[in-house]
């Protein structure tokens, strides 16, 4: 079958290299991809927001299969416009995506469905004086959310009551996000270690995939600012049989069930952002797609047909599948340019690729080809992603290969998954 991939970053080299080995998988083409993708299947500059586009180019070219990769496009409705077109499009419905598009939305779907999740309140211009008050008499940490989608920066953890105050009146009064920023959910600190667990679900079945732990903050040890994430690990330590028999009982089975009985349509993944807070996994938010950089290490471990699973939340056998898993643990270490996430220089050119080393894969990201060099073309340029016989091995592996691949201002964090090692 033919099949389109929509998207330009590591998450979706990670998914064009997985759908690329499907035997299911005649023609893969890639809107608009990169320089990673290009070795998987046909890249074709599309502009992916504008969804008639995307239909044309569907209907020309055969397409049985749209694969929606990033936010925007999820939460804009694609899967609403080419789903009418008569084309089957993994992603769920723009009103489902809105679990991932509006923290509050996400928050009364978790209240009204009883799933657990940090006590919280949403503040906008016309009651911004309560939200300057529920601070007040609160305790720091300070948890404040953008309600809207931030490119994964929208979210602030602060450590004094002023600075909280300021920067609530930044979002709302400011508009320091954006529109994103217009509404704030300032949610209660949860103390606890955070992990991410993925399902494919056609909106009744579900199947869970390997689960990840990414690493936002770009200083070693977890230090210094937010990021769109530096590294992943799979599998997560700490999530045993018994901790995963609490997040299917009290929060996947709820979110699939509250699906249904809200009559949202969904086709996708679904990516439970989770905290364990004492032997008790709580939800710190949803998003409608796989995340980046954990992809890139979610990808290689799950051992099914990710074109077949995909199909199967079409036909109705998504019930009848088995999950496999690599038993082997997966790191991910993301290549920055110096300076990410603040201001940074582009078009450094890039040596030392490729790796010719079957346990590693190095997912391209913000690069770009110009004449017969690779240069850099945004914060994050590329994802490498190493087996091993345990997290250290793989770091190491990862590592190794960071090493290798040289350009200027390259920054890497050395430590991901430094709890474990």
């Amino acid at each position: 079958m033919n099949i389109l991939l929509l998207g330009s970053g590591g998450r979706e080299h990670a998914l064009a290299w997985k759908l690329a080995q499907s035997p299911l998988c005649d023609n893969l083409f890639i809107g608009s991809g990169n320089t990673g993708t290009e070795q998987c299947g046909v890249n074709v500059p599309m502009d992916i927001m504008n969804f008639e586009m995307v239909a044309d180019f569907s209907e020309k070219n055969n397409i049985d299969l749209i694969v929606v990769g990033p936010d925007d496009p999820v939460c804009a409705g694609a899967f609403d416009f080419l789903s009418k077109k008569g084309f089957k499009t993994f992603a769920p419905s723009k009103q489902a995506a809105r679990l991932e598009g509006s923290k509050s939305y996400a928050k009364e779907f978790m209240k009204r469905h009883d799933i657990p999740t940090a006590d919280y309140i949403e503040v906008t211009k016309e009651n911004l004086a309560e939200g300057i008050e529920h601070i007040r008499q609160s305790k720091a940490p300070y948890v404040l959310k953008a309600d809207g989608l931030a490119a994964g920066k929208g979210v602030l953890i602060l450590h004094q009551q002023e600075q909280a105050e300021r920067a609530l009146r930044g979002m709302i009064e400011e508009s320091k996000f954006g529109d994103a920023g217009s509404k704030v959910v300032i949610e209660a600190f949860l103390d606890g270690i955070e992990f991410s667990v993925f399902v494919v679900t056609d909106g009744v079945e579900y199947k869970i995939i390997p689960n990840a732990k990414d690493y936002k903050r770009v200083g070693e040890g977890e230090t210094g600012l937010n990021t769109g994430g530096m590294g992943a690990i799979s599998p997560v330590p700490f999530v045993d049989q018994a901790l995963m028999q609490k997040v299917e009982e009290r929060i996947i089975k709820p979110t699939i069930d509250g699906l249904v009985k809200d009559g949202l349509t969904y086709k996708g993944f679904v990516y439970f952002g989770l905290i364990k807070v004492g032997d008790d996994p709580i939800v710190i938010e949803y998003n409608c797609r796989m995340g980046d950089p954990e992809t890139e290490v979610v990808m290689p471990r799950l051992k099914n047909d990710l074109a077949d699973l995909m199909m199967a939340t079409f036909d109705g056998t998504l019930k009848d599948k088995k999950i496999e898993e690599d038993e082997r643990a997966c790191c991910t270490v993301v290549l920055a340019s110096g300076g990410y996430p603040e201001t940074f220089e582009k078009s450094k050119v890039i040596t030392g690729l490729p790796i010719e080393d079957q346990n590693v894969m190095v997912f391209h990201a913000g690069m770009k080809r110009t004449g017969d060099s690779l240069v850099t073309a945004g914060g994050r340029v590329m994802m490498i992603s190493s087996f091993g016989d345990d997290l250290k091995d793989a770091l190491n592996h990862s590592l190794r290969v960071a090493d290798s691949i040289h350009f200027d201002n390259k920054y890497f964090r050395r430590d991901i998954g430094f709890e474990f090692n």
